[in-house]
């Protein structure tokens, strides 16, 4: 049964005011949020199993949603100014199914995503997020506002489809630049992260891994760079 409210906009209201996350102290500001043992998880419909693994001398972090959706976050105030570029790695086993509608209610389902949260205080209403997602069959850097909870949560497709499945993507998203394009807003700070890997609203079985998620400050030219 597909909820009233998704998780892009219950995860911004639970949000409290927050301790900020430091960034390390390197020639290029690095703040490093792949240490899972810092996030917490949060049940939606059901439970997605979220498991930190060894991998390749990493930790990846691998998610199994069976017909079930649950947000993994890890909150604090994030200074976009000193680190505004967002990279992760992701990978998928496949995509739901690509008859979905993912501008639906009944197809808002995705095998990975990763949402920054602006939590908007105690104005509970003004929350918005971003949600990056591997999309079952949007194009490439089609943006649309989430069928729950409208224009304040704007999904994103960086990935799209099967023909990349199984393999490692990696991104590099400059927040402030993005947020910008997506709400014509100019924002110094966001107030946390979150990934979810969810197929509660079509009932599908998706799996995924989530690894080397940081934030870093532009490089010389002023540019993300890559995550690799």
């Amino acid at each position: 049964m597909p909820r009233t409210l998704k998780p892009s906009v219950i995860f911004c209201l639970l949000l409290p005011l927050s301790v900020p996350l430091q960034a390390q102290p390197t020639s290029m500001s690095t703040l490093d949020v792949s240490d899972f043992k810092r996030w917490e998880s949060r049940s939606f419909s059901g439970e997605t199993r979220y498991l930190p693994t060894p991998e390749d001398g990493d930790t990846i972090l691998t998610a199994t949603a069976a017909g079930t959706a649950s947000a993994f976050y890890r909150q604090g105030s994030i200074d976009l100014q000193k680190t505004p570029c967002l990279h992760w790695r992701w990978r998928i086993d496949a995509t739901g199914p690509d008859t979905l509608a993912e501008q639906s209610k009944t197809g808002d389902d995705y095998a990975a995503r990763v949402y920054v949260v602006r939590s908007g205080g105690l104005r509970f209403w003004r929350a918005k997020t971003i949600n990056y997602v591997w999309s079952a069959n949007q194009p490439v850097n089609t943006r649309w506002a989430n069928a729950y909870a409208g224009d304040n949560a704007q999904m994103w497709a960086l990935n799209t489809g099967n023909t990349l499945a199984n393999q490692w993507q990696s991104h590099s998203r400059d927040i402030q630049q993005d947020w910008q394009q997506a709400f014509g807003e100019a924002i110094t700070e966001l107030d946390g992260i979150a990934i979810m890997t969810d197929g509660d609203d079509s009932g599908s079985q998706l799996n995924a891994a989530y690894a080397t998620l940081r934030f870093t400050s532009r490089n010389s030219q002023g540019q993300c760079e890559s995550a690799d």
